[in-house]
């Protein structure tokens, strides 16, 4: 591109598709989501836009353009010791792009990697505040089981580049919680206009807490819509995204900047802060439908036309490779890449998403593929409280048909030809891992894969839908 764009990255916990009045939530969960409305209206809205199924692989296929089984860090870690995630190997989103000139910095939950050589600070970043892991740690203090002189204390942390490690802050409270996005913004915005007074462009990677468990609004909107705990803090997620928009105005570039709005895996499915996944059905940690859609914008004026909506598919590790191109430089050729530029199709050059479909795995398990408006489910499981059920018999899904994942045979007709895409999609996977082998969850730091390709692979890419 001519200018590089900023680029704010707005990632939503857990956000299924039928929380947002611009999908299919809205009034029916007690509010009307104006803001992200307003900006669905200015920008593009995608539906089928395919997270992981945790959160720890999404964010790490996000900013390494990789599934995340290539990376080991395919599921959540539970009890990891320090020095989990991401090897020194993998290349991300702040790598590239402050290589490419930009300032780059993170906020909120980062859970791709923890310890010396992990952190944010080593990714391309210059400067994090957040939580390492979850947000759910900050029940811990209210536990009656939990003994504070015996087991761990989860805390916010902050680093700088530069720093060799982390500096510990506030113990992760529900008080805490509540009120971390306040800090978030606080942060976010100081880096913003120092961004914009240094003329450089900024890359601002914004990890909202919510709508992750447990979901508790601000004090300014406890009882704001007299719909309850959920309906409060999505208004004050609603009204957060409009903060950072309405800075992005007053800095003067909002035309010069990339905004993307996008969930990081389908709803939560605890009771008590249970989401909803609208039309669909699934949760997060799961294979169903509904936790492999999530809300997705992109707002670029006098690029991204207005007011667009897609059902053509659209995959995170994508936006690896369209954001890149987008800044003026390219994915690393010297590794399997699974994002595909949609840049073209996002900017309407194209009429088409370049991807007609993927892979998609719960944990280390292949769970299925989607093609089109098919689905091949190798293991059935709609709602992560299910019975992981292993198909002798893989099944055919038509989400046309059968958008609820009901039937285990679409009578009449079968569609047993569409395995010829399910295999064209599954042998580019597995053709992929025999050239360059997958990374082991716990891997040390400086693991390299054994073999590389000596050209860019794109494992999952499709030949492009017809217009």
């Amino acid at each position: 591109m001519a200018t590089q764009p900023n680029i704010l990255f707005f990632h939503v916990d857990n956000l299924g598709a039928g929380e947002l009045s611009c999908y299919s939530g809205g009034p029916f969960r007690g509010l009307t989501t104006e803001r992200i409305d307003m900006f669905a209206r200015e920008g593009f809205r995608l539906t089928n836009y395919a997270p992981e199924a945790q959160c720890t692989p999404s964010r790490s296929a996000l900013l390494t353009g990789r599934h995340a089984i290539r990376s080991g860090t395919h599921s959540v870690p539970l009890g990891a010791p320090g020095g989990w995630g991401l090897v020194a190997w993998e290349r991300t989103l702040g790598d590239l792009l402050s290589e490419a000139g930009y300032t780059c910095a993170a906020y909120g939950k980062w859970h791709v990697g923890e310890g010396q050589g992990r952190w944010p600070t080593d990714k391309g970043f210059e400067e994090w505040y957040g939580p390492p892991r979850t947000y759910d740690e900050a029940l811990w203090p209210t536990d009656p089981f939990y003994d504070p002189d015996r087991d761990p204390t989860s805390r916010m942390v902050e680093i700088k580049r530069g720093q060799p490690d982390v500096v510990e802050r506030d113990q992760l409270t529900l008080d805490v919680r509540r009120d971390c996005d306040v800090d978030y913004l606080r942060r976010a915005t100081a880096f913003m206009r120092r961004s914009v007074a240094s003329g450089s462009p900024f890359f601002v990677y914004f990890n909202h807490s919510l709508m992750h468990m447990p979901v508790i609004p601000r004090a300014e909107f406890k009882g704001k819509t007299g719909h309850g705990d959920w309906a409060d803090s999505l208004l004050e997620l609603d009204t957060d995204f409009g903060t950072l928009l309405d800075l992005l105005d007053e800095l003067g570039v909002s035309e010069d900047t990339i905004v993307v709005f996008a969930g990081d895996n389908g709803p939560e499915e605890v009771v008590l802060w249970r989401g909803s996944p609208g039309y669909w059905e699934g949760s997060y940690f799961a294979g169903g439908e509904g936790n492999l859609r999530t809300p997705c914008i992109v707002r670029w004026p006098k690029h991204v036309p207005a007011g667009r909506v897609s059902n053509d598919i659209m995959h995170v590790t994508d936006w690896f490779t369209t954001l890149l191109r987008a800044a003026g430089s390219s994915a690393p050729a010297d590794r399997v890449i699974d994002g595909i530029d949609q840049l073209d199709w996002l900017t309407g050059r194209s009429e088409a998403s370049q991807r007609d479909g993927y892979v998609y795995w719960m944990g280390s398990q292949i769970y299925g593929v989607k093609w089109r408006d098919f689905k091949l489910v190798l293991v059935a499981q709609r709602y992560s409280t299910d019975a992981a059920e292993h198909l002798a018999s893989p099944r055919i899904i038509n989400l046309i048909s059968d958008p609820h994942e009901r039937e285990p045979i679409n009578l009449p007709y079968l569609h047993s030809w569409t395995a010829t895409h399910f295999n064209r999609i599954l042998g580019a996977f597995h053709a992929s891992v025999a050239s360059e082998p997958l990374i082991a969850a716990g891997a040390p730091l400086d693991h390299v894969p054994s073999t590389a390709p000596a050209q860019p692979r794109r494992a999952a890419r499709s030949p492009g839908r017809e217009p």
